[in-house]
């Protein structure tokens, strides 16, 4: 294995000792940081305009004064919060990621082609609205139903009120469906009048991920999008993929009419040829491409977009196959590469000119072609997640084509997905197989240092000496080690300060800068519902069953050896939960003889239980809960059910 050494190593020998100094103020930019931002100025081409003129070509119209509210007159979105960004960056942001933040606050409803239109920049997505023989036909009704709501405003001011003939989702992460109730009311979704067009496995999946692994996924999406984080300079400034993710939203979701198989024929939703391509398993488990024929325009989805995407998120997610992802763009090269005259995504701007279609689709390709022969390759020399993730470095095309620059994923945390893809989590050495959990590693790290004085006087140093992952390294410990120390806190937080005003990449920097503002001010208030109520209502009752399943503690329970019978009475659906010592089963369908219980109520009721917005005392005394046999069984049940919170520590133990 190879072993890479600090570059900072000799000036961490000569740095003066320190001890007992206080940490830097919130917002202070070292040398270290100004010189290495300043240095990104002269090996990138920052001033190239074209990416300018396509974010900003064919904007019709904006937003009167750029705010979205909420029925209640909360701020959804204000495009003013990043007027900020203007001129050159400053020594805070690293100047590629202000280029990117810049381009992506450029918001308005804008001409793709005649008869193509996107609403960008009001939401982290971008929404399609593609004009069809009778009416518009949406693509990805952005996150929010207000945004969405305010898009279609614009869109009849602007360009005149027709009916909505047609909606498809890309693909199944919520920030492409959950706008949909601003299309039409629910019933009218429901109904099958409006088609609604979808990858095959939509349903299952737009619910799965954040259903049963919701609560601690939401936690580290405040991470990742800088929820806490103000936004300027030494703030939020953007995740590279959008500015942001909307606050005191309103989720939705509507079931898809048809879900598109792979190899699928075209589909003509309004007069308008829909061509798919089919990329599943490659951004999202459930994704699609298509060609407009009509229009000569190729729709990338989120397969492609203005950034080199994630292999695997911040906020957690299964590790994505790039070597699948890459095989879908080849085939829409292949297919309409020399067909289009644009081709435009579900984040970022379009990109026109057939050459540079192609040119887009082809540096894409081999981007995620790259990382993946490139883990491989080094892999299977003996190198591990960590030392691959150090040396494998970007291709030459990412050097002047923005568009694969690490502004969402980065090369390094996606060589490491890609190691984990195939080969799991662990390096395959013994000593890293069974360690010890954090706060018992910290407290034996830093007395072998000698103590937490000593321990903190050489992350001094080498904070001093610019050596800011190092250092980060050494506050984290005595931290883990001493939650109360908080001059230790402090440091450790002006370290990941350094390293966020560093990172090119808008969700690195996010990260880093939530975790310093958390050290310095305790967690925050939950900001982002990333369990998705209004998606989990609309959905099928398989995915919703498995979330109570993974919340049973089992010392908990009970009552083992009970059954109990769900009858959905509003929707004619029967689940049978098999409760167990050390399992609750959900068998979807079944019908039982002889349930220990049988509890009868609607999905409403029961979605309430489960997002614990319904208390089930409640539910029984007011008839919205019912139930026949046992009814302790049902109460046992619930009660060996965990009920976690969302805003639990990370950065401290």
């Amino acid at each position: 294995m190879k072993r890479f050494a600090a570059a900072t190593a000799v000036a961490l020998v000569l740095a003066a000792p320190a001890t007992g100094r206080e940490a830097p103020p919130p917002g202070m930019v070292t040398k270290a940081t100004a010189d290495a931002n300043a240095k990104v100025s002269t090996q990138l081409p920052l001033n190239d305009p074209s990416d300018f003129a396509d974010a900003t070509r064919g904007r019709l119209a904006q937003i009167d004064g750029g705010i979205i509210r909420n029925a209640k007159g909360d701020v959804v979105w204000d495009a003013n919060s990043y007027a900020f960004l203007k001129g050159d960056a400053p020594a805070s942001v690293n100047p590629s990621l202000w280029r990117q933040s810049r381009l992506n606050a450029e918001h308005g409803l804008f001409e793709v082609t005649p008869g193509i239109y996107q609403f960008r920049g009001y939401d982290i997505s971008v929404m399609t609205i593609i004009r069809g023989k009778t009416g518009w036909i949406i693509v990805d009704p952005l996150t929010a139903v207000e945004s969405a709501a305010a898009g279609m405003e614009l869109v009849k001011k602007v360009l005149g009120d027709r009916p909505i003939s047609g909606i498809v989702f890309t693909h199944s992460h919520g920030d492409h469906y959950g706008g949909v109730a601003a299309l039409a009311a629910p019933e009218v979704l429901a109904s099958g009048k409006i088609p609604i067009v979808a990858p095959h496995g939509f349903t299952d999946e737009a619910i799965s991920e954040n259903v049963i692994a919701g609560n601690y996924m939401g936690r580290r999406a405040g991470f990742q999008f800088g929820a806490a984080l103000p936004r300027n300079a030494t703030g939020q400034v953007g995740t590279g993929l959008g500015q942001a993710l909307p606050a005191n939203n309103t989720a939705s979701l509507a079931k898809p009419t048809l879900e598109v198989a792979k190899g699928a024929a075209p589909v003509v939703i309004d007069g308008v040829t829909f061509e798919f391509v089919d990329a599943a398993g490659s951004e999202a488990p459930a994704e699609f491409m298509f060609y407009l024929p009509e229009f000569k325009a190729l729709c990338s989805s989120e397969v492609a977009t203005g950034t080199l995407h994630n292999v695997l998120t911040q906020r957690g997610a299964k590790a994505r196959d790039t070597l699948n992802w890459s095989k879908s763009i080849d085939a829409a090269l292949r297919l309409y590469g020399d067909k289009s005259d644009v081709v435009f995504g579900s984040h970022n701007w379009p990109t026109w000119g057939a050459d540079n279609v192609k040119t887009f689709l082809t540096h894409h390709r081999d981007n995620y072609r790259f990382i993946h022969d490139s883990v491989m390759r080094l892999a299977n020399s003996g190198e591990t997640a960590t030392e691959i993730a150090e040396e494998i470095g970007e291709p030459a095309f990412a050097k002047s084509d923005f568009s694969t620059r690490g502004y969402y994923g980065t090369y390094n945390h996606n060589a490491k997905a890609v190691f984990q893809y195939y080969f799991g989590w662990w390096d395959g050495a013994p000593a890293n197989y069974n360690r010890h959990v954090p706060t018992e590693e910290s407290k034996r790290y830093v007395a072998a240092m000698g103590g937490a004085k000593k321990a903190l006087a050489t992350g001094i140093k080498a904070y001093d000496a610019g050596d800011y992952r190092w250092s980060s390294t050494l506050f984290n410990h005595i931290v883990f080690a001493d939650p109360a120390n908080e001059q230790a806190k402090k440091w450790l937080a002006a370290s990941y300060e350094q390293q966020g005003y560093q990172a090119e990449a808008g969700t690195w920097r996010n990260v880093f800068l939530q975790a310093a503002h958390e050290l310095r001010n305790g967690v925050p208030q939950p900001r982002l519902d990333v369990a998705g109520a209004g998606g989990i209502r609309a959905g099928p009752p398989a995915p919703l069953m498995e979330a109570p399943a993974a919340r049973l503690h089992p010392p908990q329970s009970t009552r083992p050896g009970t059954t109990i019978q769900l009858v959905f009475t509003d929707r004619n659906e029967n689940v049978a939960l098999h409760v167990d010592e050390a399992v609750l089963f959900p068998s979807m369908g079944q019908v039982l003889d002889k349930p220990t219980a049988k509890m009868i109520t609607t999905r409403a009721t029961f979605d309430g239980l489960i997002l614990q917005t319904i208390d089930i005392g409640a539910a029984i005394q007011s008839g919205a809960l019912k139930f026949e046999g046992d009814p302790t069984a049902i109460g046992a049940m619930f009660g060996a059910l965990d009920k976690p919170g969302m805003m639990f520590n990370v950065v401290t133990p």
